[in-house]
């Protein structure tokens, strides 16, 4: 088929160029996580849902503490923001376990470079739908039964680096409307699409709207 071949050539060169450019910025970037709080360089979160639900390692920069997800499930002093969290789409609008540094980072989507190894690899695409935490999907599903037929479309894609979410409010947008969008964008997908998205990108990582 043209469009999975296109869209894996583009993803290809696509990769090879984002990490000729990570490579050149590694060593900084990884001094300055270091010696910005005591960690890892990468971020030691749970696996992602990929296509078909087939689950993967997402690499990405830390920007919070040491074992910040695991401490938010079972450290007593974040039982209030896990809740908070769960409530708000998986997403916390003011984190306190977000380091000095990470807040940078966060902003200006520096963290998610590393994912162009996800990318060349073929976990993951330039463009296509958010890459969910396996149990955000299974409990938001709970919580909101209609969306179960969006996530059962968007699951045929694999998830992008950037998508229809990050061009459309980021973080600032619900579940139920999250899930949408990706749907739709696994139903309609187009090499024209992508395109668009990857323009439209731009201007939403200078505006940072939406960035936690």
């Amino acid at each position: 088929m043209f469009y999975d071949f296109a869209k894996r050539t583009i993803d290809i060169v696509g990769s090879l160029v984002g990490m000729s450019i990570l490579c050149l910025i590694f060593p900084v970037i990884a001094i300055a996580i270091k010696r910005s709080s005591p960690g890892p360089v990468f971020a030691d979160v749970p696996k992602r849902s990929g296509k078909d639900g087939k689950s993967f390692k997402m690499y990405k920069f830390r920007s919070m503490i040491k074992d910040a997800h695991l401490l938010l499930q079972s450290d007593p002093k974040f039982k209030k923001l896990y809740e908070e969290y769960k409530k708000n789409s998986y997403k916390l609008s003011h984190d306190p376990r977000v380091t000095p540094l990470g807040h940078f980072i966060r902003k200006t989507s520096i963290d998610e470079l590393p994912q162009f190894i996800n990318v060349l690899k073929g976990e993951m695409s330039l463009v296509g739908p958010r890459a969910y935490y396996p149990d955000e999907l299974i409990n938001q599903q709970k919580a909101f039964p209609e969306t179960k037929k969006y996530v059962k479309t968007l699951l045929t894609a694999k998830p992008g680096l950037t998508g229809p979410w990050q061009v459309s409010g980021r973080s600032d947008i619900s579940f139920e409307k999250r899930v949408k969008l990706d749907a739709d964008y696994a139903k309609k997908r187009s090499i024209l699409y992508d395109l668009k998205i990857i323009i439209l990108t731009v201007p939403a990582l200078l505006s940072q709207k939406g960035a936690v």
